[in-house]
């Protein structure tokens, strides 16, 4: 799967909050945990592009970028303008879809950490069941399905609608 722009800005900051720590600056709490967040939008976005949802998690994803991005370019500033200058080209290169950093291959089946608002389930069916039966339930709960096999689904949405789904699509596994 290709890097998108966005990934690429993202190791771009990363290494910047890497860097400003390295220095002594102190970086806000949440800023990691915001990260990982946005790192983890970006790995459902690309599980299915066209989806409404995902749609919807990559531009959340671009805007907690951005604003963390502006944090980190505050600081950088605040330490030192040609540091600040450096970092500022950095990320207008990687904005463009240029490689600044080496992007790690990392990719998982499953994203074991949905992204906030979805919840997660993992079916491991004992028999192979047709892929149109329970994405009709899916689809109708509002899920986004994945077969990663014949025998393993994984739903992400509400939980609520999620068990909701479980629920109808029981009698199915016991075939």
């Amino acid at each position: 799967m290709s890097t998108l722009p966005i990934e690429r800005s993202w190791l771009v900051i990363v290494n910047l909050s890497t860097e400003l720590y390295k220095k002594g600056i102190q970086i806000p709490n949440e800023i990691n945990k915001d990260l990982g967040l946005v790192k983890s939008q970006i790995g459902f976005y690309k599980k299915d592009p066209s989806h409404p949802d995902m749609i919807n998690e990559m531009a959340k994803a671009d805007m907690s970028l951005n604003e963390i991005q502006g944090v980190l370019l505050s600081l950088a500033e605040s330490y030192d303008k040609g540091f600040y200058e450096e970092w500022l080209d950095k990320l207008q290169r990687a904005n463009k879809g240029e490689e600044i950093f080496k992007t790690p291959d990392t990719q998982s089946k499953f994203i074991l950490n949905a992204p906030p608002g979805f919840s997660y389930a993992k079916i491991t069916l004992k028999n192979p069941i047709a892929e149109d039966r329970v994405q009709e339930i899916a689809e109708y709960y509002g899920l986004i399905m994945e077969f990663d096999s014949d025998l393993t689904i994984a739903l992400y949405g509400e939980k609520p609608k999620i068990q909701s789904a479980l629920r109808e699509m029981a009698p199915f596994f016991l075939e």
